[in-house]
């Protein structure tokens, strides 16, 4: 970028460059939260727009932040734990949850609707980027933060623990009877059991198609399914296997049986927000604030937040903030 050169009386240069010194000599910051050792780790830095668009903007204004979500529970909690984050901080916040799928949402960041939201780092990979399934958390991470930045304007902040990968699960009297404890044990037995999915699961590269093609099998039928309905479905005998998701609490719930992945297809889905560039430059705090939960989530107590909504029938906005009070993260 060109700098038209200006000059500046001499006492204001002066000043200049003592506050530059004042400000290589202070102490670095740590960061406000420590990944998990699993999960990959983001290296987040304001860009100098940003920091030049912080500098300019007046003491305590703060811009407002729409937050949204998809359309299942795990997406309205960590959307409510993003809006609490923001408004503990002082922000206002516009909630525009449970607007649909991953393209209805992506679509809503790319045209300005909402600001930020928290989506899976595969799901960017295969589902939004188009690129070839990768099986390393880091490398996934690292693509997608690369990939949003240059073709959607976004930036990936640090992700916050779990990873919500798919997987395929059965009731245990089924999977028993046949003997399923791994996905390529369907193989000589797809053609005679009904498959539930999400609509996107369907149709997605990383989803029924690829598992279909990489393991050699093909279900009898597909049927797309709400995600609460496909949970229900499979507890009730209408289907034989769902694609549910990994911290869903209800596999433990309805003490349904995960198969192991024994080919690895499915990549790595840690979840982490997703922000607009030109929301940043307004306001790289805003960065800090959602950051507090990097690491902060394993898998099991993301179920179990996912559980008390489900099965307990709790708000999504209630469960957030206890988790954040708990955390010592809001006031």
């Amino acid at each position: 970028m060109n700098v038209r050169r200006r000059w500046f009386p001499f006492t204001f240069r002066l000043a200049m460059v003592v506050a530059a010194l004042t400000a290589a000599c202070a102490p670095a910051t740590q960061p406000s939260a420590q990944p998990s050792a699993t999960a990959p780790v983001a290296a987040a830095r304001p860009t100098d727009a940003a920091t030049a668009a912080s500098a300019s903007k007046p003491a305590g204004a703060k811009p407002k932040v729409a937050v949204g979500s998809k359309d299942f529970t795990e997406q309205l909690i960590v959307g409510q734990m993003a809006a609490v984050l923001l408004e503990d901080a002082g922000y206002q916040v516009d909630r525009k949850l449970n607007l649909g799928g991953t393209a209805v949402v992506n679509q809503a960041l790319m045209n300005g609707d909402v600001d930020t939201y928290v989506e899976y780092t595969g799901t960017g990979l295969t589902a939004l980027l188009k690129l070839p399934v990768q099986t390393d958390p880091q490398q996934v991470y690292d693509t997608v933060k690369k990939e949003y930045e240059s073709q959607f304007k976004a930036t990936w902040l640090k992700p916050w623990g779990f990873n919500n990968t798919y997987a395929l699960t059965m009731r245990q009297d089924r999977a028993a009877e046949m003997g399923a404890k791994k996905i390529s044990d369907l193989k000589e037995k797809a053609s005679g059991l009904v498959f539930g999915g999400t609509q996107e699961f369907l149709t997605r590269p990383d989803g029924l198609p690829g598992v279909e093609q990489l393991y050699g099998l093909k279900f009898k039928e597909g049927k797309g399914m709400d995600p609460g309905i496909m949970y229900q479905a499979v507890d009730q005998k209408q289907v034989d296997v769902i694609s549910a998701f990994a911290t869903d609490g209800r596999i433990v719930g309805l003490k349904l049986v995960t198969l192991e992945d024994d080919k690895k297809f499915f990549p790595p889905y840690f979840a982490a927000p997703v922000i607009r560039q030109d929301t940043l430059a307004k306001d790289p705090q805003i960065a800090e604030v959602l950051n507090k939960l990097g690491g902060k989530i394993d898998d099991s107590t993301m179920a179990n937040l996912n559980l008390k909504v489900d099965q307990d029938k709790k708000e999504p906005l209630d469960v957030a903030r206890e988790f954040l009070k708990q955390q010592g993260l809001i006031k």
